[in-house]
């Protein structure tokens, strides 16, 4: 399933409960919930017209596959759809002496340096996601490999609330070809010597995942790291 659709909390309690069984009966379910009939048969119709669950010959109730994929999601102790780490790539790419860098010019993190990168797409691998969001954001290409895993928890420095959990696959990239695109929506690029980089104040800290080379030795790295709101 390509996108996901947010859902009440009373379908959330009938997706729960035909995650354990094969199918279920209209009036199971509706006890579950304990709606009364016109508010249940809502919920029943909603979950039927997006795809989460379908009526079978038999007259119960069963998950449909993108039902299940979705129902999988659910806190089972908690009745609500977990809230998961991001999925990204960072892409290390190295052209001599110089390690490619970029300022983000959108919210959040307006105006911090860091590697490129970017979220991974349904259905892509992940040296895929690296490709495409390389070529896209800098006009290059490269020879690609896979370097290790960087967890980063992003939290507030007032209030110490977690903003984001993001997983960040980090990416070599090597034998980089074709013209830099130094402006692109969004941000600008350039080649940076890892002097350079040291000098400047506003960057992720996920530069100094080996001083710019990757991961190198170690293949995972997990860091929490604290952003003002301003910063943020």
């Amino acid at each position: 399933m390509s996108h996901e659709v947010k859902i009440h909390e009373a379908q959330t309690v009938i997706l729960r409960e035909l995650l354990f069984a094969p199918s279920a009966r209209y009036s199971f379910l509706r006890k579950k919930t304990g709606l009364e009939s016109d508010h249940f048969k809502f919920h029943i119709a909603r979950l039927l017209e997006v795809g989460y669950i379908e009526k079978t010959a038999e007259g119960a109730y069963r998950l449909t596959v993108a039902g299940k994929e979705y129902a999988n999601k659910i806190d089972t102790d908690k009745n609500v759809i977990e809230r998961q780490p991001k999925s990204a790539v960072i892409i290390v790419l190295k052209d001599g002496d110089r390690v490619l860098v970029q300022e983000r010019l959108k919210h959040p993190y307006f105006g911090f340096w860091g590697y490129p990168g970017g979220k991974i797409r349904w259905g892509e691998t992940i040296l895929e996601a690296a490709g495409r969001e390389l070529e896209e954001e800098t006009g290059l290409r490269a020879s690609l490999v896979y370097r290790g895993v960087y967890h980063e928890h992003v939290r507030s420095a007032e209030n110490d609330e977690i903003l984001e959990d993001k997983i960040f696959h980090v990416v070599g990239a090597e034998k980089p070809s074709g013209e830099l695109k130094v402006d692109f929506e969004g941000g600008r690029n350039a080649l940076l010597s890892l002097q350079e980089l040291a000098k400047i104040d506003k960057k992720y800290t996920s530069t100094d995942i080996e001083t710019g080379l990757g991961i190198g030795k170690e293949s995972f790295i997990e860091k929490t790291q604290f952003y003002t709101k301003d910063e943020f």
